[in-house]
């Protein structure tokens, strides 16, 4: 079917329902008209940072390593998208004048005679990707601008996308970009390569990973990407090539697409807030990106009135949180503004592709998304727990506190086999909804959560990056998984990057061989290390961390609140609390401060274990982070050099794997 408004395709499933507007529901109570409104405010907020004839909009803020006039184009092409979703949900009813505002400036931006052209696509690499906003925006809207521009308008922004052609693009989510824009160009009569296309669909192809997942171009570069980008650009296309685009390349996507939506729902909080992992967190809703193209594409069993609640959600979480600011503007940051948070490729404007998390708009207000009662989330219903075998992820979420939690096994920014250091925001144990690893150079050098590591004579931690994967499985309610990595020294000299996404290189020192396992079961996780190759020094385990705007409650303890139970600390902020209790090996505890690292509050503290490191020996400790309720009781273990038997409290047992080297590949069996 198609929709008149939105004209995208839809094969799948369709839901009917009363037509009803404004309807307040038990979830966030946001209607179409809510998120009309928010569009609407984002939009207004840029004109005064405009130039005068619209080109470009000049926001406050750190530069990108691009520049200015690359900065101000990224804030039109974002914000033009976000007309664009206006102007096609609105079927071209145009109160605030958006098709002639963003006209004047295309028309001014590529004029090479204006003060204010853009960057050329074919000479700034950061220019291609804001064409393929452009071009994107263009395709939505073309009865209300392209088609009523003058042709020499017409022909200078063809011109302009056109020097992208024959241009390379990033070998990641980019080559999207050259495909939406020599899609474009090839409606236009404008230059355009066939073998181009067919080589990013290929590329594309390549990183899928299975179960509905995509990496990002690393082998295991897994992050919001994989939503934002991999999943809703591909139907977008498929709007874009009408019949060019094959039914049966649409339909996989579609049915990628689906899978995908199945996992990506229960990484919602409770709260609404997206996962805190991975690169570009800037963009912050543009995370509800792949549940509306499930809706507007019916690609997706997610009930209509869920897809409202998760999209819902997390706007709400952000404006319940002071976003937009007070000027109206979204900053560099998460909830407040907080520029250390940027990667070097973001700029002011950066934050505007949060457009794609409005998709949504396109839909009318008779949509069932719209119309249907607000259902809620997996984690509002029960608890949750899941294995996504692609990330390499365990996953738990509490209905008592909303808190989703990851532990990670499988997701790096780095080959396996590299010896990098970790990107904090890929190569930690832990994410969750609530907590966000520290970020900034010490954080790089020397992982101080989620981690398990070798601690150096200046007390420096190793890294774990370039990990390889053993096993990552879901059985009787626990999640359990396991990695190997060759523990590393990275010196990285004078680093002053604000990039904190990807793993950096420098003079590497090896340390030895440490074997990770995790059984995750509610808001426990039972983590499990075996040193597998001499050592001295000794090993540490960090927790949880933990950001307030006061100082944080630690408490370090000389036993834990288990019969038996080693040192334990734990840190408070009052809404959350995180703890780690040795339950073998470990001799100390205490609690680690990375004040000013977070942009979830000035104060952070993080729990930490620590033994004197022995080969062969199996270390154990029992890793909790609650929200707003008191822990819950800790598991009884047995251990043995290859295995630990885990005893939950409500009298389930779990068997966790340490696979030895050579018996990697022919893991024990998991058991319930």
């Amino acid at each position: 079917m198609t929709s008149p408004h939105t004209g995208l395709t839809s094969t799948g499933p369709t839901h009917t329902g009363p037509a009803r507007t404004g309807l307040t529901s038990t979830g966030t109570g946001l209607t179409r008209e809510d998120w009309a409104a928010a569009a609407d405010g984002l939009l207004l907020a840029l004109r005064p940072f405009a130039s005068p004839d619209h080109a470009r909009i000049g926001l406050p803020g750190v530069p990108s390593r691009y520049g200015e006039a690359s900065d101000a184009l990224e804030a039109f092409a974002r914000s033009f998208l976000l007309a664009a979703i206006r102007l096609r949900g609105e079927d071209g009813a145009d109160p605030l004048g958006l098709a002639g505002w963003y006209a004047d400036g295309l028309r001014a931006g590529t004029d090479p005679g204006s003060p204010h052209a853009w960057p050329l696509p074919g000479e700034l690499p950061q220019a291609r990707v804001e064409a393929c906003s452009i071009a994107l925006g263009l395709h939505l809207t073309r009865p209300w601008i392209w088609d009523r521009l003058a042709p020499a308008d017409q022909e200078r922004i063809v011109a302009w996308l056109g020097t992208a052609a024959g241009r390379p693009y990033v070998q990641n989510n980019w080559v999207w970009f050259q495909i939406v824009t020599q899609t474009f160009l090839r409606s236009a009569g404008g230059p355009w390569s066939a073998a181009d296309i067919d080589s990013a669909l290929a590329l594309h192809e390549s990183l899928y990973r299975g179960g509905g997942w995509y990496s990002d171009g690393h082998a295991r570069s897994y992050d919001h990407y994989v939503g934002w980008a991999l999943h809703v650009y591909p139907l977008l296309w498929a709007d874009m090539a009408g019949p060019w685009c094959p039914d049966e390349l649409r339909e996989r996507w579609r049915e990628r697409l689906s899978r995908f939506l199945g996992d990506a729902v229960l990484l919602v909080g409770g709260d609404g807030s997206p996962l805190l992992q991975g690169r570009s967190l800037v963009y912050r809703f543009t995370a509800a990106a792949p549940f509306w193209m499930g809706a507007i594409t019916g690609a997706t069993t997610l009930p209509p009135g869920l897809i409202r609640r998760v999209c819902g959600g997390m706007l709400g979480h952000f404006r319940g949180h002071g976003v937009p600011a007070e000027n109206g503007l979204l900053t560099l940051g998460w909830h407040r503004e907080w520029p250390a948070m940027k990667q070097d490729y973001s700029g002011p404007g950066s934050p505007y592709w949060a457009a794609k998390g409005m998709l949504g708009l396109l839909l009318p207000a008779d949509h069932p998304v719209w119309t249907a009662p607000e259902e809620p989330l997996p984690v509002e219903r029960a608890d949750t727990g899941a294995a996504f075998a692609a990330p390499g992820w365990l996953v738990s979420g509490s209905r008592a506190d909303g808190i989703v939690r990851v532990v990670n096994h499988g997701t790096d920014h780095a080959e396996p086999g590299a010896r990098r250091s970790d990107a904090p925001l890929y190569a930690r144990l832990g994410y969750s909804t609530a907590t966000l690893p520290p970020l900034g150079a010490a954080a790089v050098a020397s992982p101080p959560d989620n981690a398990v590591t070798i601690l150096d004579d200046t007390g420096t931690a190793a890294h774990r990056s370039g990990f390889e994967a053993l096993y990552c499985e879901f059985a009787g309610g626990t999640g359990l998984g396991a990695s190997r990595s060759v523990l590393h020294w990275v010196a990285i000299e004078e680093d002053t990057s604000p990039e904190h996404a990807h793993a950096r290189s420098g003079t590497v020192r090896d340390g030895p061989v440490l074997t990770v396992a995790s059984a995750l079961r509610g808001a426990v996780e039972v983590r499990a290390a075996r040193i597998d190759s001499p050592c001295t020094g000794n090993l540490e385990l960090s927790g949880w961390p933990v950001a307030s705007a006061e100082p944080l409650a630690a408490e370090p303890l000389a036993a834990g609140p288990a019969e038996g139970a080693g040192p334990s600390a734990r840190v408070s902020s009052g809404r959350l609390t995180s703890s780690v209790t040795s339950l073998a090996g470990f001799t100390t505890a205490s609690v680690r401060q990375a004040d000013g690292s977070s942009p979830l509050g000035d104060h952070v503290a993080i729990p930490v274990l620590r033994g004197p490191a022995r080969a062969g020996q199996v270390y154990l400790a029992a890793v909790v982070l609650t929200g707003g309720y008191d822990a819950p009781a800790l598991p009884s273990v047995t251990v043995r050099p290859d295995l630990v038997t885990i005893r939950w409290a409500d009298g389930t047992e779990s068997r966790l794997p340490l696979p030895r080297e050579r018996s990697a590949r022919e893991l024990p069996d998991l058991g319930g």
